[in-house]
């Protein structure tokens, strides 16, 4: 103990060995000591002087370090040092920590995060940066000492979970590809790291969130594990618990992990839409009357909370999950929730500019999100609505320039794909809808197209170019608008107005760039006369336009000129494209013919191609949100550069083309157009057709749904016909017994005349009942005639209009089916002559006085009939005793034949296994054969060097002669 006390303790007499040297002794210390007390305190002076000395401690203990961690996981001091002292050698961040004694820990902060108490020299801290990268690289080439950590991270007890946690921390700055990679690949690796997230000590849980920061960072698939690890839920409870907004920096690193889990991932967006977590996140925006006094920590909160919803409606995510997005934040009252601070007062600036530029992502596209917003009104007297309020905002120039490009931001978000919108936009700038009372967003929109601040110019013709895109009726409708340049003079029209501030862009003093405003209101007419021929020509209608426009573009001016130039170009280019050549003047092929003169075409080609060449222009291009780091570089927006991308190629074209290929071109499309009226003219007709077709098949449908009824109902009125028929004959055989028994037996009729009476009365009824069948009968068909003369009508007007042999066809099966009906009829008829004869006979037995002796026929006759019965209910009962023993043998057979099913597999089992045994024995006899092979070739080489081998022959012979002596001497002996 001597020697540790050399080096924690006080100084000893003597020349004192240098740091490496006491490292060294140390690592052989650690190396060698069997006391784990010996090791422990080793350990804790390696972790004194890992700071000092963190080159030493780092190259000669690391691989001692790695050892201690995994062998001595029994106790969780000297894991913590280990832990602590491979921290202090690659975290490369330049900190003070807390030293721990032996016998007591000091307080640890509630924050995960640590601030940097002094700023390190840069060369300093570039060389620690990179001993760090060194040191991480040489821990993780061996990947089980990650997984190692991983492990640890298992362990409850504070000094060996939060030592591992900051350790992995550090290796996932230093080298967080490498890192992540082996943890991806780890068993239940990140699910114990989500793990940290519940731990009841706070430090833990808040670095447990710096090192799920660094994990998630530029890695989807751990990203996606992550949030299927219930990372949302657990991440929004915190939140909740902390405060919202008003919490501390532990919601800040909570809101940073859930923009790492959702940035660029639509997986994780479509989970955390489904999971219903948008609506959560409406109560962060809560926001009171009283706005003052906003905590850096609250700006920063709601800073990261906008910039997450955001993120969820990003331009760049797919339109499908924007969209739906967008609906999920109107439906629960997010979308209210951010107008209500965007009107409020007492908001901070930043706060304020990034709630507009979310509002603006929120509503792009969606036209139920666009209309509430173009209901909202600010809470001033009298009220206004907020896009007239931020306007007013856009186009004052003592606003800060973030808030005005977010409010143009805002703009050109509600008018995108926005008819009504910009409908709305474009007729407050039209005389009949002017209110003189009041601000409109036309009025203002004027105001800065026309002011003496160039960004207000810029910005007021980008918003009123987006309240033109791609709508043709809007672009007419601004042809209409006058406005007063001064007292007694006439009304100049917009058109002539941006075109006349456009030509003496150089004699009006302007604040700022005059390249700016020049640039704004070229932009605003090329979206203006773009696919519209009529303000094509009511721009060319003003003779000192296109003079204008070649001069600006044949001159050599300098370098911030060329891109005005270049726009000139543009414009010009769209007038000679959709020109409808109704100015003599300035027809297409004059309007060539003057840029070969006085430009040259490859001039112009050249010209023109300077747009795109634009550094700011392809900086434009990238993002539909205008972000310019200064106002001077507020050139280009992002929807021109489409326009310029789709025109560029078509213009160069136009100008290239000869007059004779613009006349084939218009033959060729007058072709056409007369080909596409024609299959037009066809495609109609074939429509009719087939509208016909269907009908026609409809109607034969109905009339042969009405025939299968007619031959169902038929063939009912045939079964009774003969059940009629049948009872009839029955009735006929009864009645001629009855009259000849009468004649035989007038004697005996006093015996038996109660049971004749009984006979009459049944024989009456039977007539009453067939009486009330025939009347029947004939209501029947009498509807089945007016039904086939309504479906011979309706058949005959079918083969009139359709002349389908289907309906001839129809017709004859009625015709059919009516001569059977008719002779049906004739037989009823007959039934009916002959019912009259029976009730006259029955009366005339009625009336007879005299007594028959037909009783001795009847009982004769019932008897027979019993007997008859008698016979038949045996034969039933015979049939049902056959049923049921068929019934029982059909069960045997059933159980006969699973039987047999089951034998037939236990064959094929019993033969396979015959198989496999006759297989086994043939692979026996070919390593028997094998062997007997290798045998006889070891004898015969044995034989060959000269020593003495007996046969098996030989030994069987010897065996034999061998038995033969013993047997002799035991007769000798007897």
């Amino acid at each position: 103990m001597n020697f540790f006390r050399g080096v924690m303790g006080g100084q000893q007499p003597g020349p004192q060995p240098s740091g490496a040297e006491t490292i060294q002794k140390l690592c052989d210390r650690v190396a060698s000591s069997t006391l784990l007390e010996d090791r422990r305190d080793a350990v804790r002076a390696l972790k004194s002087l890992s700071k000092k000395y963190r080159f030493e401690v780092g190259t000669q203990a690391m691989d001692h370090l790695v050892h201690i961690l995994q062998t001595d996981r029994s106790d969780s001091e000297i894991l913590g040092y280990a832990l602590d002292t491979l921290y202090n050698i690659i975290c490369n961040d330049e900190e003070e920590e807390q030293d721990e004694s032996e016998d007591a820990v000091s307080p640890v902060p509630v924050s995960g995060k640590h601030k940097n108490v002094s700023m390190p020299d840069e060369n300093a801290q570039k060389q620690a940066d990179d001993l760090g990268a060194q040191f991480t690289d040489k821990f993780i080439q061996d990947s089980e000492n990650v997984t190692l950590l991983l492990t640890l991270l298992e362990e409850f007890d504070f000094h060996v979970r939060w030592p591992a946690v900051k350790l992995l921390t550090a290796l996932l700055k230093n080298q967080c590809a490498q890192v992540q990679g082996v943890i991806l690949v780890s068993p239940m690796g990140v699910s114990r790291l989500m793990d940290l997230l519940a731990d009841s000590r706070e430090v833990i849980r808040n670095d447990g969130l710096l090192l799920l920061q660094q994990l998630t960072k530029g890695n989807a698939a751990i990203q996606k594990i992550v949030a299927f690890e219930n990372a949302f839920e657990r991440l929004l409870d915190i939140i909740t618990e902390e405060g919202s907004s008003d919490g501390g920096i532990v919601v800040e690193d909570c809101l940073l992990l859930l923009l790492n889990l959702l940035k660029n991932n639509s997986s994780n967006q479509n989970f955390f839409k489904e999971g219903s977590y948008i609506q959560r996140m409406k109560p962060w925006f809560e926001v009171g009357d009283d706005n003052s006094g906003w905590s850096a920590q609250k700006v920063t909160n709601l800073h990261l909370m906008l910039q997450l919803v955001r993120v969820m409606v990003s331009p760049v995510n797919s339109p499908g999950a924007s969209a739906s997005c967008q609906k999920s934040m109107y439906q629960c009252g997010l979308l209210q929730q951010l107008c209500t601070i965007l009107m409020a007062t007492g908001v901070p600036a930043d706060i304020l500019t990034e709630t507009i530029n979310t509002v603006s992502e929120v509503i792009r596209g969606s036209q139920v999100n666009q209309d509430y917003f173009a209901s909202v009104n600010a809470p001033s007297n009298p009220p206004r609505p907020a896009i007239v309020v931020l306007l007013m905002s856009m186009v004052n120039e003592r606003q800060p320039f973030v808030l005005r490009c977010a409010v143009l931001y805002c703009f050109q978000c509600f008018l995108y794909k926005n008819q009504k919108g910009q409908g709305e936009i474009v007729a407050t700038l039209l005389p009949s809808t002017i209110d003189a009372n009041s601000i409109s967003a036309g009025q203002l929109l004027c105001g800065g197209l026309f002011s003496a601040d160039s960004l207000s110019n810029w910005c007021a013709a980008v918003a009123l170019a987006h309240a033109l895109q791609d709508n043709l009726t809007q672009k007419e409708q601004l042809l209409r608008v006058q406005l007063a340049t001064s007292l007694g003079k006439p009304p100049v029209s917009l058109l002539q107005q941006c075109t006349n501030i456009l030509s003496q862009g150089d004699k009006i003093n302007r604040r700022g760039s005059k390249v700016q405003t020049r640039v704004g209101l070229l932009m605003l007419l090329c979206t203006w006369i773009n696919n519209c021929p009529i303000a094509v020509t009511h721009f060319l209608h003003n003779q000192d336009n296109v003079p204008f426009l070649t001069g600006q573009i044949s001159e050599n001016l300098g370098e911030d000129e060329r891109l005005v130039q270049g726009l000139c170009a543009l414009l010009l280019g769209i007038c000679i494209y959709y020109n409808d050549n109704s100015l003599e003047n300035y027809t297409k092929e004059k309007l060539k013919q003057l840029i070969e003169k006085r430009i040259g075409k490859e001039n112009f080609v050249e010209k023109l191609g300077f747009i795109t060449k634009h550094e700011l222009y392809s900086r434009a291009a990238q993002k539909p949100q205008p972000v310019f780091p200064s106002p001077e570089q507020m050139l280009f927006d992002h929807e021109f550069t489409k326009l310029v991308k789709e025109l560029e190629g078509v213009i160069t074209k136009a100008v290239h083309k000869s007059s004779e290929d613009e006349k084939k071109e218009e033959e060729v499309k007058k072709t056409l157009e007369q080909h596409d009226s024609i299959v037009t003219q066809y495609k109609d007709l074939i429509r009719e057709q087939d509208a016909q077709i269907q009908e026609l098949k409809e109607q034969v449908a109905s009339v042969s749904s009405q025939n299968e009824q007619m031959q169902t109902s038929i063939t009912q009125q045939l079964a009774q016909i003969q059940q009629h028929k049948d009872q009839y004959n029955i009735l006929k055989l009864k009645l001629g017994k009855d009259n000849q028994s009468q004649a035989n037996s007038q004697a005996d009729g006093s015996q038996v005349n109660g049971i004749q009476t009984e006979e009459l009365t049944q024989l009456r009824e039977e007539v009453e009942e067939l009486r009330k069948q025939h009347t029947l009968l004939q209501t029947q068909l009498g509807d089945k005639d007016i039904l086939i003369n309504t479906l011979r009508s309706e058949a005959q007007t079918a083969e009139g209009t359709a002349g389908g042999s289907d309906n001839t066809e129809i017709l004859k099966e009625l015709e059919a089916l009516r001569s059977q009906v008719q002779s049906q009829l004739a037989e009823i008829n007959q039934l009916q002559t002959e019912r009259q004869e029976l009730l006259r006979r029955a009366e005339a037995v009625t009336s007879d006085a005299v007594p028959s002796s037909e009783s001795a026929t009847d009982t004769a006759k019932v008897a027979e009939l019993e007997s008859r019965l008698a016979a038949q209910t045996s034969e039933t009962e015979r049939l049902k005793e056959e049923a049921r023993s068929r019934v029982g043998l059909e069960q045997q057979l059933a159980s006969a034949t699973s039987t047999v099913a089951i034998l037939q597999t236990e064959k094929t089992k019993l033969q396979t296994e015959v198989q496999e045994s006759k297989k086994e024995q043939d692979d026996l006899l070919m390593l028997l054969a094998d062997q007997d092979q290798k045998i006889h070739s070891l004898k015969q080489k044995l034989k060959d060097l000269g020593e003495t081998v007996d046969d098996e022959d030989d030994l069987d012979a010897r065996d034999q002669t061998d038995d033969d002596d013993e047997e002799e001497d035991e007769e000798n002996d007897d």
